[in-house]
């Protein structure tokens, strides 16, 4: 099972011996990101989409995506030493807003 406080340790165990380098080139990432994610941070989303299909799963079946989705949109916030912790909590608020409304609108329209 992959959670959130693990993804860097399944990234570590299928790159195996190759290259930090090497691996976020095939990612199509940085190795500075990959380095951050294999330390345990979270990327940003389409970084995370990235290596989900690199590592071959689903973006949803990471546990603690869906049952926590306002903790990754302030993850991203909170790294950023000028936004304040409201700021970063209004604009994940926003950001959450957004999703509920697309995925309202992809539903309806299925």
């Amino acid at each position: 099972m992959v959670t959130l406080e693990n993804l860097g340790l399944r990234v570590k165990e299928k790159r195996g011996e190759m290259g930090i380098r090497a691996a976020a080139k095939e990612i199509g990432i940085s190795h500075a990101t990959l380095s951050r994610v294999e330390r345990g941070f979270m990327p940003d989303l389409a970084n995370y989409r990235r290596i989900c299909r690199w590592l071959g799963i689903a973006v949803e079946d990471v546990v603690g995506v869906t049952s926590a989705p306002q903790s990754l949109a302030r993850v991203h916030f909170r790294k950023k030493p000028t936004v304040s912790a409201k700021t970063a909590q209004h604009l994940a608020q926003m950001i959450l807003t957004a999703q509920a409304a697309m995925a309202d609108i992809r539903k309806n329209e299925g």
